[in-house]
Formats: C-alpha cells, sequence, structure tokens
C-alpha cells in the first residue's frame, strides 16, 4: 500500500496528538513549557476541515493543519513521527498546502515556528520560505515566513 494524503478524520485524532507529542516534547526544556502543537485542539481542526493525514502503509504518520487565512494559505502545523524522520513526508504535505493555495487562487504560504526551534528555522529556509518577522505571541517567541507563490 503506498502512501497517501488524505483528509483527517475524528478517528485520526488521537494519532495526531500521538505525533504532536512526540515530535515536539524535545523542545520542552529549550521552551520550558509545552509547544502549542501539544496542546493543539485537533477535534476542531478535524471538524473545520483544516487536517490532512499521511498514511503510510496503514499508518499515519505524519500531519498538516492548514486553511486560508489573510489572502493566503496557512500553515497552522506540520508534524512527522519521529521515527519516520528524513522520509520526506513533511516535504509532502508543505507541497500539498502548497497544491491547496493553487486551487484556491492565492499566492502565498506562510506559517510560524519557535524560535528556539531552530531545526525548522534552517529547514524553511531550504524550502524557499523567506523569514518576514518575529514576534511574541500568545507567550511563545515566533518567527514568521512566508513563501512567494507567484515565481
Amino acid at each position: 500500500m503506498a502512501s497517501v494524503i488524505r483528509d483527517a478524520g475524528k478517528r485520526d485524532v488521537s494519532a495526531m496528538i500521538a505525533i504532536a507529542t512526540a515530535a515536539y516534547v524535545v523542545y520542552v526544556p529549550r521552551i520550558g513549557k509545552e509547544p502549542a502543537p501539544m496542546i493543539a485542539d485537533f477535534a476542531s481542526h478535524v471538524a473545520r476541515g483544516e487536517a490532512y493525514v499521511l498514511e503510510d502503509k496503514g499508518e499515519v504518520v505524519a500531519y498538516l493543519i492548514t486553511f486560508e487565512k489573510d489572502g493566503g494559505q496557512f500553515i497552522e502545523n506540520v508534524a512527522v513521527r519521529p521515527s519516520r524522520h528524513g522520509q520526506g513526508h513533511g516535504k509532502r504535505l508543505l507541497s500539498f498546502a502548497e497544491d491547496q493555495a493553487h486551487q484556491h487562487n492565492l499566492s502565498r504560504l506562510f506559517l510560524y515556528t519557535n524560535a528556539m526551534m531552530t531545526e525548522n528555522l534552517d529547514f524553511y529556509l531550504r524550502l524557499g520560505y523567506v523569514e518576514t518577522h518575529r514576534m511574541e505571541e500568545d507567550g511563545f517567541d515566533r518567527v514568521y515566513f512566508e513563501k512567494d507563490l507567484r515565481a
């Protein structure tokens, strides 16, 4: 069975929570508290049709939360099960978000990450995102990135 990206359903919420916990727990010591994805309301994202999962060989190994916001495609969160890192799942989900933007005639993707998640800062730059600004928001130091899709 090949991997597939599909709409997340109620039955996927527990897998999404488990992935978020496993993927983000390493950042708790750096940030001093649980990062936002560890306390996210995944059920609400699923109910609003903003959540997608990447299933590989019948196992949910990654997820994406994305929706239209402020004239662009906002990526609220993307996470991959740590045991499946390095297999291209994150890049594939970000490409899926880009496809969503094109389908809705949106010219940009944007997202944020925590300033303490230094690995993510480099990752997004390598994928063609540009840092736009930094700010404290909801008690977190966030770094915002944008990718122009008109090029």
